[in-house]
């Protein structure tokens, strides 16, 4: 993933389990209730070039805007407003609200905390019939207010779509993609729990014997370390 794809959208179960409990209140959520999450995102993302809208982006609008780096193209994808399945939402949404949620630490679908990093880049993708002016308002808003936790060699860290056409059974819905230091965290924890499991050689047989190599477990460890300390310098 980090030598041959473009855009990389990072979503975790833990992650989502934990909007099941918290934001959705729900006692024993279902993997149906995960996938409902992931598909709201997921077509969020690309809304934009199957419905027209004000400003539409693409993939690759996206991928130009987003990653700064060829190799920092991790993304943490969030979603507003967040409702579980078959209750809709019938309080109306406005735009600042929605940015506040999107931004919300609790709203990301990468178990890892926005916090305790600084965003390199984000795209925020509006659905529903609303000013554009109200969107930029905002964006502009969060980046002054919140200027710490933006990094400063990048100008204009926010890139705002708007598409006509929102979710069926919302008025308005945002989705977020962000492009953060953060999901180091994410890394550091998969490099922790595979160098435990590498130390035992838990499971190596099933490989090896496929034909693979010890080294290049070792490899794929140190390309991951280095992904870390990149992310580390910013």
């Amino acid at each position: 993933l980090v030598e041959n794809t473009d855009e990389t959208y990072c979503i975790d179960n833990e992650a989502l389990y934990d909007i099941c409990f918290r934001t959705l209140k729900l006692q024993n959520p279902t993997y149906g209730d995960l996938n409902h999450l992931v598909s709201l995102t997921m077509s969020g993302v690309t809304t934009c070039f199957r419905f027209p809208g004000q400003l539409n982006a693409d993939l690759r609008k996206l991928a130009v805007n987003m990653v700064p780096f060829p190799r920092l193209h991790f993304f943490m994808p969030g979603f507003a407003p967040l409702t579980a399945r078959g209750s809709q939402q019938y309080r109306a949404l406005t735009v600042p609200e929605l940015t506040q949620q999107m931004f919300d630490a609790k709203n990301m679908m990468a178990a890892c905390d926005p916090r305790h990093g600084r965003y390199l880049t984000v795209a925020a993708i509006f659905r529903g019939r609303m000013s554009m002016k109200e969107v930029d308002e905002q964006m502009y808003n969060i980046q002054n207010k919140n200027s710490s936790f933006f990094v400063e060699w990048i100008p204009n860290n926010v890139k705002t779509a708007v598409c006509d056409i929102p979710p069926r059974g919302i008025k308005m819905a945002s989705t977020f993609i962000g492009n953060s230091t953060a999901i180091q965290e994410l890394f550091k924890r998969v490099s922790e729990q595979f160098t435990a499991m590498f130390r035992r050689k838990a499971f190596l047989h099933w490989y090896t014997g496929e034909g693979m190599d010890e080294m290049e477990f070792t490899e794929a460890e140190s390309n991951m370390n280095d992904l870390v300390s990149e992310y580390q310098q910013y």
